[in-house]
């Protein structure tokens, strides 16, 4: 298979509760693994929410299957972070086309 246009090396992220003395159980985000990605440019969405504005850029992005990868997690690139709101098979069975969001705060 060849890598073609997945040229960008990315981290999988996924959270983790973390116990406080304190209490609480703050979220912090572990590495799950890297992979090569083809990141199609993120576009921009709009959306009236109630009485405010939101904004949800978002980008599709292909990686090499994986069933670990789902909903939730982040993959981090040099070009961004983006939260994984779907993760799809593709086309070819060997692909996985996830359906992101852009994280303004990794």
């Amino acid at each position: 298979m060849r890598a073609g246009p997945m040229n960008k090396r990315c981290t999988l992220m996924q959270s983790q509760a973390v116990e406080r003395h304190g209490g609480g159980r703050p979220v912090t985000w572990v590495e799950a693994g890297k992979v090569w990605a083809e990141i199609t440019l993120p576009t921009g969405r709009t959306a009236p929410m109630a009485d405010r504005l939101e904004v949800d850029i978002t980008a599709e992005i292909k990686i090499r299957y994986r069933a670990d990868v789902v909903a939730g997690m982040r993959l981090v690139s040099p070009i961004g972070t983006y939260l994984i709101g779907a993760a799809l098979p593709d086309r070819d069975p060997a692909m996985l086309r996830l359906l992101c969001s852009s994280v303004t705060n990794p």
